[in-house]
């Protein structure tokens, strides 16, 4: 494992575009084995998706009609790659509340915060009736909540080892396959989880 490294951060020296990935040693259950893309992160504190854990009992198609954007009878006429879009357990806050993390080549105007790393976010139900029609960004993911932090929380978290920070890798936030993700997350950063330690720094 890297030693003695800092957190990757952008030009501001915050973590918005970077990734968190949770260490052995973080204390909160609900985000054990989770990586959290960064969406925001200032002096008045960070906003993030977790982009691992899979939303239980909810597909996109069904999703879709709970939230009234298209009727049930439509649902079962989606194109294949639309039903498939990743529904994700974003975090712990507003769980009842859908954000989308388009590729950001997508736009909608005073609606997208493009963030970097080729990853924007979005709250807007327009993004999702987009989608339902087929002509929504070629790649994004749902997630309903999110996780955030107070102003210097995540800092303190990470100086006491709770996590470790990377590039934001659209490949990696994109990618359907969320059992497979933590790992790869580590070895995007530098970091065998074979020898992942309670101990080490973060990379």
């Amino acid at each position: 494992m890297q030693k003695d490294a800092t957190p990757q951060t952008s030009e501001s020296g915050y973590l918005d575009g970077q990734i968190l990935v949770a260490m052995p040693s973080m204390p909160d259950e609900r985000f054990a084995r989770t990586v959290i893309y960064m969406c925001a992160h200032t002096a008045d504190g960070a906003m993030g998706i977790v982009v691992n854990q899979a939303a239980r009992k909810i597909g996109f198609p069904e999703l879709l009609v709970q939230l009234e954007v298209i009727d049930k009878e439509d649902a079962i006429r989606l194109p294949a790659q639309t039903a498939a879009t990743p529904v994700l357990r974003g975090g712990p806050v507003e769980t009842g509340r859908g954000f989308v993390l388009p590729s950001d080549a997508y736009k909608i105007a005073d609606a997208t915060l493009a963030i970097r790393s080729g990853v924007a976010l979005t709250a807007t139900g327009d993004i999702l009736r987009a989608i339902a029609r087929g002509d929504g960004p070629k790649r994004a993911v749902l997630a309903l909540g999110y996780a955030s932090w107070a102003p210097g929380q995540l800092e303190n978290e990470i100086q006491h080892n709770g996590w470790l920070t990377g590039p934001g890798d659209p490949a990696l936030v994109f990618d359907p396959d969320q059992a497979g993700k933590y790992d790869r997350a580590l070895k995007l950063i530098g970091v065998d989880a074979a020898f992942l330690s309670n101990e080490a720094g973060h990379a």
